[in-house]
């Protein structure tokens, strides 16, 4: 059997002692209290505090234990943060295809909107922010399926066909994820609405962990080319807004 990894029994250690502690504790009394070199101490504290376990009062320097714990059980993010961190990103992806741009989370078998820019042309439209809806006939949903952890398997989905495009069964459905994992983006041509496409990228937070997904929608003919695939200009403004909203997210930590 493969001994234990020393590093982690530590992090697992400081955590636990943080969160029995009455209030937040300084380097010093961490590594006074689990026996360890200051350096040490320093190092593993720094780490979890990258990651979101950790936290650091910016007025006395002290320590507690991070909200990103919370998050464990669910693998995901507060829907406001990610809201918040990404609307200026994706501002400019509507201002720069002319398309509506969604940014959603996984919600059980669905995917949930939880931001909603409108395209730029002044067109009357419905606000969707709060809809869900179905992952395996959008490309929101999709990107989920294929990175999100917590995403139900594809057996336990009810593939319903709610065009001729979408992928009803499992085996075409099993394909399409395959590729949206090799490709690093997904597409909807047409399968959730007939006349409406969509392109979409997982948003992911340190270690590649995926909590959301950046997407635009639009007319078929304006995010397709006319071989079916997306427009060169529409992939490449959404894939680097949703890394955009992903980098943002590690800096405002």
């Amino acid at each position: 059997m493969p001994g234990s990894i020393q590093s982690i029994e530590r992090a697992a250690a400081v955590l636990h002692l943080l969160g029995a502690s009455s209030g937040p504790m300084s380097i010093g009394e961490i590594a006074v209290a689990l026996g360890l070199a200051k350096p040490t101490t320093h190092g593993i504290v720094k780490t979890l505090r990258r990651v979101g376990f950790v936290t650091q009062d910016r007025t006395s320097g002290r320590y507690a234990l991070g909200r990103e714990l919370d998050q464990l059980g669910s693998g995901g993010i507060d829907p406001h943060e990610l809201r918040s961190r990404a609307m200026n990103w994706t501002d400019r992806l509507a201002a720069r295809t002319g398309l509506t741009v969604h940014v959603g989370v996984l919600d059980a078998a669905a995917v949930r909107l939880v931001h909603h820019v409108f395209r730029p042309d002044g067109t009357a439209q419905r606000l969707r922010t709060g809809e869900r809806q179905p992952l395996h006939a959008t490309a929101l949903g999709k990107v989920l399926l294929a990175f999100a952890p917590g995403a139900r398997p594809l057996t336990a989905l009810a593939l319903d066909g709610y065009t001729t495009r979408t992928h009803a069964d499992l085996g075409s459905m099993t394909d399409e994820i395959d590729a949206v994992r090799r490709q690093g983006h997904s597409v909807d041509v047409g399968e959730h609405e007939p006349d409406v496409a969509g392109v979409a990228a997982p948003v992911r937070r340190l270690g590649g962990l995926t909590v959301g997904a950046v997407g635009v929608l639009g007319r078929r003919d304006q995010v397709l080319s006319t071989s079916g695939t997306p427009r060169r200009g529409v992939l490449e403004h959404t894939v680097a807004a949703a890394r955009a909203v992903s980098v943002h997210l590690e800096e405002a930590r």
